[in-house]
């Protein structure tokens, strides 16, 4: 429990380093739009898989301190999978499904074309932060902090 509290206790610049190297990745809080983005939202949920781990999906190990946010831990086969996933995906497509449920979120039509390069900009670091894990047959560990 403490090796994974540690892992997230580092200055700003150590976890820059370590986006730089895609070690590490962090996406803004609005970690529901990039779950509606890849898993679906009611009443077209997915299915339990790797497109519903990318984000919010993984096994929760809690905190030792109470009242903060569990972490959820992929192992290595699931990190793997969710690369499979990320590196077949079209973006254009998740988009599309998810557009408008978004949009309103964020300025509505107007502000399309800022939205969709933001939620592009995360595909690709995801998708990249996936496949270093995956490659180096990690397992990833996530901590949802809002």
């Amino acid at each position: 429990m403490r090796s994974l509290e540690r892992l997230f206790q580092d200055d700003w610049d150590t976890v820059r380093g370590r986006i730089n190297r895609r070690r590490e990745e962090v996406l803004d809080q609005r970690y529901l739009d990039h779950e509606l983005l890849y898993a679906g939202s009611p009443p077209h949920l997915a299915e339990d898989g790797p497109h519903a781990q990318v984000v919010l999906g993984g096994r929760p190990v809690f905190h030792s301190e109470l009242g903060m946010p569990p972490f959820l831990l992929l192992t290595p086969a699931e990190t793997a999978a969710v690369a499979g996933f990320l590196a077949s995906a079209d973006f254009a497509a998740l988009w599309h499904d998810s557009r408008a449920d978004l949009l309103p979120r964020y300025g509505g039509p107007a502000a399309e074309p800022q939205t969709r390069g933001a939620f592009a900009a995360a595909h690709r670091d995801l998708k990249e932060f996936y496949a270093h894990a995956s490659a180096s047959g990690e397992a990833v560990v996530k901590w949802l902090l809002l």
